[in-house]
């Protein structure tokens, strides 16, 4: 519910308040954001600057209380007396808009500029703002679980505007932060790094031309002493693909500035009379109950108003990806063993990735020529699809449509449509982007892979992007207006075809991706190890239901570490589980393990895809109210561990509650020479016998089986012990290095 009462504008839901009032002298003054409160409280919470603070200049002399470097604003210009970061800047002119009226509208505000936006709005806030020739739309749509803001710049003057900077949003919050950013880069995505927001600003920012994987949009400020299960912590995020930043800074006055927007940098927007520029919706979410409690916001903001409808809480397929398994070099024949196999294994999608067409047999040719390789699949992309449709598997392809390799029919008949700087042309693995800014590329891309898609009957697609352009410069918003324009044309009238999208992984994993594409490709790096970081990074701004997660090949092509296929499994369920490596050499004992891995999540898959997400102490849980998964990981053990204690959230500590565990078995070639105390005969530990055991049998890992209650598991129970360098016991949780535990917690109905 949005109100005016007195200039005292309150957006409400059973979530959250913030109020905002316009002051006498027509500025917006930042009252609260945060948990409910009433409107009547806005007095109290605004700030009262007394005497004021020395030398600031005021907008009315006499009134302290005009001075607005010393106010918490919803809004700032650069030519009044405020000298914090300016969330405008016009070039050669300063902004002073005040406030000259408002409106309230059910549902959304829709934006006309091309760019994504959230749906299932509750009310629409549009605030006017005016100063002599140019006016200023400050647009607020609630949704339960948080709120969006995005700015709207209008010429109403008779000369034209240079815009050199807009932000989404600009808020002043009391109070001092600390700003979580998620950093890192390619196979090193989403690292958390913290930092304390002091008087010197603090600044999160991309500038390749996509949201990119050095520094993810979303971002959060949490007050000390903030936790997973309490404090105050907000969450941030933008609706865009392109350039971002944000920064936050606070005051003398104690007083933190945040603001969010496309980057400034390479960017400029000349506005004739009459025209006007809008930006990204960026979303504002708040919680009192920490980290945990603002994830859970933002993940229900995400599934529910970002994701396309079609795609809302239904189930993701268990797909095969052809990529470790094949790179470059298939034919039909290989291909199809590939889909016989992924379909006895359990797989219900087979994607064919890179390779299909034009002359690509390597990733220097080829980009561009969307005609498939016939030498390879004799009868086609129809063919191939026919056959794997046949299997009882769903069929997806790969596509790069946004690149081009200068190695290719397409450059070699239109070389104007590629992305050059002005000197020479820049490479980056053999490619150049095409140049989205331009109408004839947009229509052969779209005329190209949707006429693939319906010919073929595709029902699931992966978007790649692997380049970066020096060159976009100030052409980089229209260019992501221009991939907008292409999903939109391509996808909108296909909604059953599941796009998942991917930039050499998670370079452009955002809220902008996440409009047209329901899951995207969250990291090359598929090392299940690396990948507990990458994933709880992004557990806290994205649900699981949005990001792949592959069961791969070990020693591992990222880290040559060595893993257990357990973990591997146990790691990837937490997502939208498919795997990646070669099948045929799957050994008996791992083709056993691999179908009871298949099979155990698609009995919980939407639990696991769309339920309650948590970080514990030992690792990840999900819930749907009545059955938590917990996943307990582990990195090097120790000689002699002592005790474990699960301590599990979200429970009904009045309930009663079935605990077991997943069972797990070990490898008997894992105990290498330890096998010559148990083994009635002498046993070579690199021999044949040992071998060919190792292909076949295993041993049982300690299992638990107990009832207890909602208390006491989210006070924490002892789990099994580890090995503790005693021999083998059924008892124990033998499992070496890097192993993991998947435990089921079931309610039992009274």
């Amino acid at each position: 519910m949005i109100t005016e009462q007195n200039g005292v504008f309150h957006i409400q839901t059973d979530q959250y308040s913030y109020l905002f009032c316009i002051d006498e002298y027509g500025v917006p003054e930042h009252l609260h954001f945060g948990a409910p409160v009433q409107t009547g409280d806005a007095e109290a919470l605004r700030c009262r600057p007394g005497l004021g603070w020395g030398s600031n200049v005021l907008l009315k002399e006499g009134d302290t209380a005009s001075c607005m470097d010393v106010l918490a604003l919803e809004w700032s210009g650069s030519g009044r007396s405020d000298y914090r970061e300016t969330p405008l800047e016009i070039t050669g002119s300063a902004s002073d808009f005040r406030y000259s009226g408002f409106e309230i509208l059910e549902g959304s505000a829709v934006m006309t500029g091309g760019l994504p936006q959230a749906h299932g709005a509750l009310e629409t806030l549009h605030i006017t703002m005016e100063q002599p020739g140019a006016r200023l739309h400050l647009y607020y749509t609630a949704f339960p679980t948080a709120l969006t803001r995005r700015t709207v710049l209008e010429n109403t003057g008779d000369a034209p505007l240079t815009l050199g900077k807009l932000m989404s949003f600009s808020v002043d919050l009391p109070g001092s932060y600390t700003m979580a950013t998620f950093n890192g880069s390619w196979i090193a995505e989403m690292r958390r790094t913290d930092t304390a927001v002091q008087e010197s600003r603090v600044v999160n920012e991309s500038l390749t031309g996509a949201s990119s994987n050095r520094h993810n949009p979303g971002f959060l400020l949490y007050e000390a002493g903030a936790t997973e299960t309490g404090g105050r912590v907000y969450g941030f995020n933008l609706v865009y693909s392109g350039n971002h930043y944000a920064s936050a800074q606070r005051s003398h006055q104690g007083l933190t500035r945040v603001m969010q927007g496309i980057n400034p940098s390479h960017f400029a927007k000349k506005l004739a009379p009459g025209e006007d520029f809008e930006t990204p919706e960026a979303v504002l979410c708040c919680s009192d109950e920490g980290f945990g409690g603002l994830s859970r916001r933002m993940h229900t903001f995400v599934t529910d108003h970002i994701i396309r409808p079609y795609w809302r809480n239904r189930p993701r397929p268990v797909k095969y990806n052809s990529w470790e398994g094949c790179m470059f070099d298939f034919n039909q024949h290989r291909l199809l063993d590939l889909a016989d196999r992924a379909k006895d294994l359990g797989c219900e999608l087979f994607v064919l990735d890179d390779g299909w067409f034009g002359a690509r047999n390597n990733d220097k040719a080829g980009l561009g020529d969307y005609n498939v390789n016939t030498k390879k699949l004799p009868k086609g992309l129809e063919g191939l699809s026919d056959r794997i449709r046949a299997k009882g598997l769903q069929f997806g392809l790969w596509f790069e449509p946004e690149s081009v390799n200068p190695d290719s029919d397409l450059y070699r008949a239109h070389p104007d449509w590629a992305l050059t700087d002005d000197f020479y042309p820049v490479y980056g693995r053999n490619q150049l982007l095409l140049d989205l800014t331009k109408q004839e590329v947009r229509d052969y891309i779209v005329e190209k892979v949707s006429n693939i898609l319906d010919s073929a009957k595709i029902s699931y697609v992966k978007w790649d992007m692997n380049r970066h352009s020096i060159a976009l410069g100030a052409k980089t918003h229209d260019f992501v207006l221009g991939l907008y324009e292409v999903l939109r044309r391509i996808f909108i009238p296909r909604p059953g075809i599941l796009l998942e999208s991917c930039s050499s992984g998670g370079n452009r994993f955002d809220l902008g991706m996440l409009c047209f594409s329901p899951q995207i490709w969250a990291s090359d790096d598929t090392d299940p190890i690396e990948r507990l970081a990458i994933q709880t990074g992004y557990s806290y701004l994205y649900p699981q239901s949005t990001w792949g997660s592959h069961v791969s090949a070990t020693p591992h092509a990222q880290t040559l570490r060595t893993t257990p296929l357990s973990t591997r499994g146990n790691v990837a369920f937490f997502g939208c589980l498919g795997y990646e490596l070669d099948l045929k050499h799957l050994l008996p004992i791992e083709v056993k393990e691999v179908k009871a891995q298949t099979a155990f999540y698609k009995r919980y898959r939407e639990i696991f895809q769309y339920g309650t997400f948590s970080r514990h102490a030992l690792g990840w849980q999900v819930s749907d109210g009545k059955t938590t998964l917990a996943g307990v990981f582990h990195g090097l053990v120790p000689a002699a561990p002592g005790y474990e204690r699960l301590r599990l959230v979200g429970l009904d500590k009045d309930k009663t509650y079935r605990v077991t565990s997943l069972e797990q078995t070990i490898r008997v070639g894992q105990f290498g020479n330890l096998l010559k105390h148990v083994a009635p005969v002498s046993i070579d530990p690199n021999g044949q016998l040992l071998r060919l055991a190792d292909r076949h049998i295993s041993l049982p890992s300690g299992t638990e089986a107990m009832t207890v209650s909602g208390a006491a598991l989210m006070s924490g129970i002892l789990l099994r012990p580890q090995f503790r360098g005693t021999g083998y016991d059924q008892n124990q949780r033998t499992q070496g290095d890097f192993g993991s535990d998947l435990y089921i917690v079931e309610e039992i109905e009274a």
